[in-house]
C-alpha cells in the first residue's frame, strides 16, 4: 500500500525540517547539553565538584573532578562538532552508563519517592546512553551504504 501524496509531502518537508544543519547542530546540542551544563556548574563551584566526587566515594576528589570537567567538556565538542563524532558519542554512552551504575543505585534504596526518583532517572540515563550509540552507529555508517 503506498502513501498517499498528502502524507509524501508532509514526510518530505519534515525530512527537510530534521535533516537541515541548524536542527542537527540544535540537537546535538540538545544531546549533549547535561554534559555541557555539569562541568560549567562544577568550574564555577569546584568545592561542590569535590564534594560531589566524595559522596560517590571517588578518589582522589580533585583529580576525578578535574578529569570529569575536561572529559564531558571535549567529548561533548567531538559530537556537537563533527569531528571525531563517533568516539564522543561512544565515550560519552560509556561515560553515562558507569556514572548510571555508580550514583543511581536505585536497587539499594528504601521504597519511596527517592527510590521512585532514582528508578526513573536511572532508565532515562540508559536511554540517553542509547541516543549517543545511535549518534555514533549513524557516524560510524556514514557512506558506508549500511
Amino acid at each position: 500500500m503506498t502513501e498517499p501524496s498528502s502524507t509524501l509531502r508532509l514526510r518530505g518537508h519534515l525530512a527537510d525540517i530534521v535533516a537541515a544543519p541548524a536542527t542537527k547542530t540544535l540537537v546535538l546540542l540538545a544531546l549533549c547539553s547535561a554534559y555541557i551544563q555539569g562541568p560549567l556548574t562544577k568550574i564555577f563551584d569546584f568545592p561542590g565538584a569535590i564534594a560531589e566526587m566524595n559522596h560517590f566515594g571517588l578518589q582522589p576528589a580533585v583529580a576525578f573532578a578535574v578529569v570529569v570537567i575536561l572529559f564531558e567538556l571535549t567529548a561533548s565538542a567531538l559530537v556537537v562538532s563533527g569531528f571525531l563524532r563517533w568516539a564522543g558519542a561512544l565515550a560519552l554512552a560509556g561515560f553515562t552508563l558507569l556514572a548510571t551504575f555508580i550514583a543511581l543505585r536505585f536497587w539499594e534504596m528504601a521504597p519511596g519517592m527517592d527510590r521512585m526518583m532514582a528508578t526513573n532517572a536511572f532508565f532515562e540515563h540508559l536511554g540517553l546512553a542509547g541516543a549517543f550509540i545511535i549518534v555514533a552507529a549513524i557516524d560510524l555508517t556514514k557512506g558506508t551504504g549500511k
